[in-house]
């Protein structure tokens, strides 16, 4: 299978194609896409999961043709129902603070105050089990991943890369700008769902002193 949304142009663009057996993958224009278009299919078709990517969102155990009339329904530019409200409490010592002022043109004080400013939306999950990439930094605060990823960031750490922001829930390798870290879980598979920031959560981070 490999269809197209015929005419249409902007946010509700999309290609549809099959992925495996009994899944198709949905190709739109980005993040804020591919979260509503799997927020509405989640309300408009009976499917085994739907899961949001950077710009695709697979659908798997639904039928093709409830699928794409469900994506003919839906309005990319109606306001989202996003999830609840998690606040993160972040010690703010990360390493690379100093380095994202220099990027920003502030103060390593003002780093903190503007991350804390933010109501992040949880966009989709990979890399690891409950790693969130989480939108709205702006535009104007992107900063580049570092030229050689670190070998290990500790688990917990608050990260930057780009205009995501993001807590690793594991040690791992990792390439981004670290602000500081939080004793919060991110991924127990004794919770329902395992990950504390699944797609469409709202975020914001809150500091506290060590």
């Amino acid at each position: 299978m490999d269809a197209a949304g015929a005419g249409v142009t902007g946010p509700a663009a999309y290609r549809m194609v099959a992925s495996g057996p009994s899944a198709l993958l949905l190709e739109v224009a980005d993040a804020a896409a591919a979260l509503s278009l799997a927020e509405h299919l989640r309300e408009e078709v009976d499917a085994t999961d739907v899961v949001p990517g950077a710009c695709t969102v697979l659908v798997d155990g639904a039928e093709p043709s409830a699928v794409a009339g469900a994506v003919e329904r839906w309005d990319p530019t109606a306001d989202p129902d996003h999830g609840p409200l998690v606040e993160v409490p972040v010690v703010y010592d990360g390493a690379d603070l100093a380095a994202v002022a220099d990027v920003w043109g502030c103060t390593v004080r003002e780093v903190v105050e503007r991350h804390t400013s933010l109501e992040l939306v949880s966009a989709f999950c990979g890399f690891a089990p409950g790693f969130a990439y989480l939108s709205g930094v702006p535009d104007e605060w992107s900063v580049p991943r570092l030229e050689s990823p670190r070998p290990r960031v500790p688990a917990g750490s608050v990260a930057l890369a780009g205009t995501w922001s993001a807590v690793y829930p594991t040690a791992s390798p990792g390439g981004w700008r670290l602000l500081g870290r939080t004793d919060v879980a991110l991924w127990d598979t004794r919770r329902t769902p395992p990950a504390l920031l699944a797609p469409g959560t709202r975020v914001a981070f809150r500091e506290v002193r060590p």
